[in-house]
């Protein structure tokens, strides 16, 4: 196995990366995210007033569950459960009160969830949820579990012979309200922040455990600003659908949104979930009508875009009116924007991307998304 720490970036192409992943276990996609949430029917209300998502299913007294309540909303293939404990004491109550609302589970959907279960734990991972099976009328669901950074953790889902809503225990979620879809097609990467001297060992788990290759590394001179920096290694599975980037923080002269999101989430957690779409001009316009507050760029950002990323389609005029920011890799261009956190602690955002043929990630975006971030932690006194 490779040295992780001597990788360099853009020392390959994205091909030969997701040809080095060992996919001992194949990874069809994303199954479902599950966060922990202070009040599940609220936050459901404003994912879907805000995210364009629909009502799917529902679980809690009414189906025989005591001990908390879950929402699912869907849009395309992206499935978030949002949950609530139901009373004060249990595992769910102890999150929501050192984390605040998070993201507890990271849901991996494959054709074997007995199997990947028992190859990670061979290879080293720790148990969450030993393999179980869930029946319906509408058939068999198998899960498994394994822990990862801090308190999250992959759950693997093999639902082949299932077509049920969602899974065993939950209902159809029939509402009058549901507004339409803002474009969004499936979850294209997961940040996982993580403790400073914390990313090798991380980034050295998805390699081990779960057979992922190193897309990318990015050091603290690629992503720095004159007060923070931060390092991060990008790992994938072998068909490039899972993609997690590992974070942490780099010395700098004040504390960097890393170590921010550490403190207030109390340890390491997932950071941003990246959502992709096919017209990131529609779905931000969308949002921006509904509410959802997004990063400001710096407008000298967009003089310099011509000369680092080349020719785009889109007009850069239009793009800096909603401050999307653009970057490159060796295979394309890519189009992103950042939420502000969605709750009041400063931690849990969300990416919008659209990729025209880039595969991995540039670095120009950082300085710029970096200095709008540190002038929300300066407005915030955490800089």
């Amino acid at each position: 196995m490779k040295d992780l720490t001597t990788v360099q970036n853009y020392s390959y192409s994205t091909e030969k990366v997701f040809a080095d992943a060992e996919d001992f276990f194949p990874i069809n996609g994303t199954d479902y995210v599950e966060l922990y949430v202070g009040n599940a029917k609220q936050a459901a209300h404003f994912y879907k007033t805000a995210f364009g998502f629909q009502s799917l299913a529902y679980a809690g007294l009414e189906t025989g569950i005591k001990d908390r309540t879950s929402y699912v909303v869907v849009q395309d293939k992206i499935r978030l459960v949002l949950t609530t404990p139901l009373k004060p004491d249990g595992d769910i109550a102890d999150h929501l009160r050192r984390h605040g609302d998070g993201v507890k589970v990271i849901a991996l959907w494959v054709d074997d969830a007995v199997d990947a279960y028992n190859k990670t734990i061979e290879r080293g991972a720790k148990s969450y949820q030993e393999p179980k099976e869930m029946f319906d009328e509408f058939g068999r669901v198998i899960t498994a579990g394994i822990h990862t950074y801090g308190d999250t953790v992959h759950i693997f889902v093999e639902r082949n012979n299932y077509s049920g809503t969602f899974l065993p225990g939950f209902i159809p979620w029939k509402s009058e309200y549901n507004p339409p879809s803002m474009g969004f097609r499936y979850i294209d990467h997961m940040v996982g922040n993580v403790e400073l001297g914390h990313m090798n060992t991380w980034a050295k788990f998805y390699h081990d455990v779960m057979g992922f290759a190193n897309l990318v590394t990015f050091d603290d001179k690629d992503i720095s600003t004159q007060y923070t920096a931060l390092m991060s290694k990008v790992m994938s599975n072998g068909n490039g659908r899972i993609k997690f980037p590992i974070n942490e923080p780099a010395q700098g002269l004040k504390k960097s949104q890393i170590e921010e999101y550490l403190d207030f989430y109390q340890g390491a957690g997932c950071q941003h979930i990246a959502i992709a779409t096919n017209d990131i001009i529609h779905s931000v316009r969308e949002m921006r009508k509904h509410g959802v507050e997004f990063l400001h760029v710096p407008g000298e950002y967009y003089d310099t875009v011509g000369e680092r990323v080349g020719i785009i389609e889109e007009d850069l005029a239009l793009l800096k009116e909603l401050g999307i920011m653009v970057d490159r890799d060796e295979e394309g261009y890519l189009l992103q924007i950042f939420t502000k956190p969605v709750e009041d602690r400063p931690t849990l955002f969300f990416e919008i991307i659209q990729r025209k043929g880039a595969k991995s990630f540039g670095k120009g975006n950082f300085k710029a998304l970096f200095e709008s971030i540190e002038a929300e932690q300066a407005r915030r006194g955490t800089l």
